[in-house]
């Protein structure tokens, strides 16, 4: 009886089964965390916004007129990163009363220039209210 220590050609082709399925699954988990990555750079800029916006109503007690991106001290390359574009944000509200600011800012993937943009979700948005202590939320919108 002669004794083999090699593998058969079955042995291997169910290995590469389980591979291939693993990866399968794999796949599908890991452009969900990709997408969830690169939304940690909007969620950075929309808080340098958000910044921006309690210096401005800090320094001027209140917003005189609808802020924009410009008039709060920020500029285009302030904002565009590897994702990102400033095209891709908006100040959709903002007030201030003395030093309670609440706002609201939106950012669209859509809008963003760069071909790596993420494609899930559509838009996230960073909501700030003076009443309830300043907490920040984010969330998630499918832009329709």
């Amino acid at each position: 009886m002669k004794s083999s220590k090699a593998f058969t050609m079955v042995e291997l082709m169910v290995v590469v089964l389980i591979v291939g399925i693993l990866a399968a699954v794999a796949v599908p988990l890991m452009s969900g965390r990709i997408d969830s990555s690169k939304w940690s750079e909007g969620k950075a800029a929309m808080g340098t916004i958000a910044s921006a916006l309690r210096s401005y109503a800090a320094e001027k007690g209140s917003f005189t007129a609808a802020p924009t991106l410009a008039n709060i001290g920020l500029t285009d390359n302030d904002l565009d990163g590897t994702y990102f574009t400033h095209q891709a944000y908006a100040i959709t509200s903002a007030t201030a009363t003395g030093s309670q600011v609440s706002f609201v800012i939106t950012c669209t993937a859509a809008s963003s220039t760069r071909t790596g943009k993420p494609a899930a979700p559509a838009v996230m948005t960073l909501t700030s209210n003076a009443a309830n202590s300043y907490v920040a939320t984010f969330a998630e919108g499918s832009g329709t």
